[in-house]
């Protein structure tokens, strides 16, 4: 498989040099939002998009990209989400994530933008069709949902360890019926 991309250029299949990043919990409504960075020492059998996963499949090749990776982690919290902004973050993110792997040249996101940061390729829906991309985002899912399953004991109103804080509806009506919390975002605005 190859994927052309806007400057024209050919990505192949694998590639050793590549580092593919991805985040989680970009999207829910308290938490942090963690970014992850990929760089696979070798081919990995299984990667793929974390939400199409089972939570047993993501902890089980979690383990095995940490073994054969050299990763980077980030994490933004609630806190700096809604005095920084999402995208703010994100940008930070990608920045910090290019300084960790300086020596490498090829960076793919995924997603339609890069903040701004050079160098750093997208690729909408990368996380289903390059390895990389797949494992970062197995990171950082895996990752998000730990925190969310640690924070839903200091927090047992929300049912974190089912909605990870996602916006589903049963969060909704805990929120209308206990309020918000510390760990919520107050820049997001329910619908």
């Amino acid at each position: 498989m190859k994927l052309l991309f806007p400057e024209n250029e050919l990505l192949p299949e694998y590639d050793e040099n590549l580092v593919g990043i991805d985040e989680a919990g970009r999207g829910a409504l308290a938490g942090p939002m963690m970014m992850a960075a990929c760089k696979l020492n070798k081919k990995i059998d299984g990667l793929c998009d974390s939400k199409k996963l089972s939570e047993k499949k993501r902890e089980k090749l979690y383990e095995i990209i940490i073994q054969n990776s050299n990763y980077l982690i980030l994490a933004f919290s609630s806190e700096q989400i809604d005095n920084l902004g999402l995208s703010a973050c994100l940008k930070t993110g990608l920045t910090l994530i290019k300084r960790h792997f300086k020596t490498y040249s090829h960076f793919l996101y995924d997603g339609n933008t890069n903040f701004g940061i050079n160098n750093i390729k997208t690729l909408v829906k990368a996380d289903a069709k390059i390895l990389q991309v797949s494992a970062a985002s197995i990171l950082a899912k895996v990752s998000k949902d730990r925190v969310m399953n640690f924070l839903a004991k200091e927090f047992p109103y929300y049912e974190f360890e089912k909605n990870k804080a996602y916006g589903t509806k049963i969060h909704r009506e805990l929120i209308a019926k206990f309020g918000i919390c510390k760990l919520h975002r107050k820049s997001f605005k329910l619908k």
